[in-house]
């Protein structure tokens, strides 16, 4: 079935370009890109006044499936990352069992992708248990389908352990993402992240491996990583919404366990700094950290309630209100951030707006303001520290391989080329 989409305002991140025209999807993949494009026998969607880019891509989610589905699963977290305008998401390994051992993973990969669209791929873990004791097989793991390599949730506790992983991914060909904790020093304390971040890119120079760095968050652990890159060092970094977005002021009195979250919102120089990191490409990608938890855990007092926030839902309006209209970056900056370069990092062939590039798409309204409301979200959480919050930017439309995986209401009753592609 052909899709001729025709009017929007197209972005192609790798260009970092914005324009008017139309665009042809056929068989999976886009056929045209241009001004004034016929198809014969095509489904036409008018979409002047919106926005057409790449699939969004999220490098770092948790999805929680095998083994607490209880805060989400599979088809609840791919709703709610098509509803998020994601055609891709990596899920992390901290999952009951983890993800250690390459037959567990295979079949995870196989049961995931089975409920249809988005992509989901896997994280394996770096150490066995995620207990920083014992290497994982990389290279059974790697062939079973893992797309990266993280103890996220936890460091890799020594740094031998962490230079031996660092080889091993980079002889794969396979990203290692760390998360940068030093587990000596409280969470809170800013040194506890940027302690782990020096150690690492330490090791990246030693080694010439590459290593990238998840939910970046303090001003010194920023300044660690341009330097690094100014070097020469292999490194890559990204942050999440709710540090460009919140600090810890943001908490409330009591502290509203919905906004606790690891490493923890930090001061107002350090969300300036992450906002100066991203527009001068110190961080060069956006990750939500999805990190669902069951309604009940959250109701906890604040000390006891598990760190962790939902995110997919909000992440690309929080960057058009906070980032685009905020004059941080431009639409197609954004836009980089969030497909061309998380599939870069993780060696996919999306995140293009080009002929011949999958047809992963989002349709989306720049300007459409609507309000966060948790109980009409996807994920089977409710864990959002934007509840209530006005945004701007709404996603009408998500393709994967050129098929539906989410469609507002609101478009399909005005399209009869998206009804006839949902089969209504």
């Amino acid at each position: 079935m052909k899709l001729l989409i025709q009017g929007a305002k197209l972005i192609d991140p790798i260009e970092n370009s914005a324009r008017q025209g139309d665009l042809l999807v056929e068989d999976g993949v886009i056929r045209a890109v241009g001004d004034c494009l016929q198809a014969e026998n095509a489904l036409t969607l008018d979409a002047n006044g919106y926005t057409l880019a790449p699939g969004l891509v999220d490098a770092h989610v948790h999805l929680r499936d095998p083994g607490q589905t209880r805060k989400e699963d599979f088809e609840s977290g791919c709703a709610a990352a098509a509803a998020g305008g994601f055609t891709s998401i990596a899920a992390m390994p901290n999952t009951s069992p983890v993800m250690d051992q390459a037959a567990l993973l295979a079949e995870t990969l196989s049961r995931a992708n089975r409920q249809g669209r988005p992509h989901v791929l896997q994280v394996a873990a770096v150490t066995k248990g995620l207990l920083g004791q014992e290497l994982t097989d990389f290279q059974a793991l790697s062939a079973s389908g893992a797309i990266a390599f993280s103890d996220d949730g936890r460091p890799v506790l020594t740094a031998p352990m962490m230079e031996q992983a660092l080889r091993l991914a980079a002889a794969l060909g396979k990203p290692l993402l760390s998360h940068a904790e030093e587990l000596s020093l409280p969470g809170i304390d800013p040194a506890s992240e940027s302690v782990a971040v020096a150690r690492d890119i330490c090791l990246a120079e030693q080694t010439g491996c590459p290593v990238h760095f998840c939910h970046i968050s303090t001003a010194a652990s920023v300044r660690l990583i341009r330097d690094a890159k100014r070097a020469g060092i292999p490194v890559t970094a990204e942050t999440a919404p709710h540090y460009f977005t919140l600090t810890r002021e943001c908490l409330g009195t009591p502290p509203d366990p919905n906004a606790k979250m690891n490493p923890p919102l930090r001061g107002e120089a350090d969300r300036k700094a992450v906002r100066e990191a991203l527009a001068d490409g110190t961080i060069d990608l956006i990750a939500t950290d999805h990190a669902p938890h069951a309604p009940e855990e959250k109701a906890q007092p604040f000390d006891k309630a598990p760190n962790g926030v939902i995110g997919l839902e909000t992440s690309l309006a929080l960057g058009l209100t906070e980032l685009v209209r905020g004059g941080v970056l431009t639409l197609p900056e954004l836009l980089c951030k969030m497909s061309a370069a998380p599939a870069r990092l993780l060696g996919l062939p999306c995140g293009k707006l080009s002929a011949g590039s999958p047809a992963d798409l989002v349709l989306f309204d720049e300007e459409r303001r609507w309000t966060v409301r948790p109980e009409a979200l996807r994920s089977r959480s409710r864990n959002t520290p934007f509840a209530g919050r006005e945004l701007c930017g709404a996603v009408l439309l998500t393709l994967v391989g050129g098929t539906v995986a989410w469609c507002s209401e609101e478009l399909k009753s005005n399209s009869p080329a998206l009804r006839a592609l949902c089969g209504v």
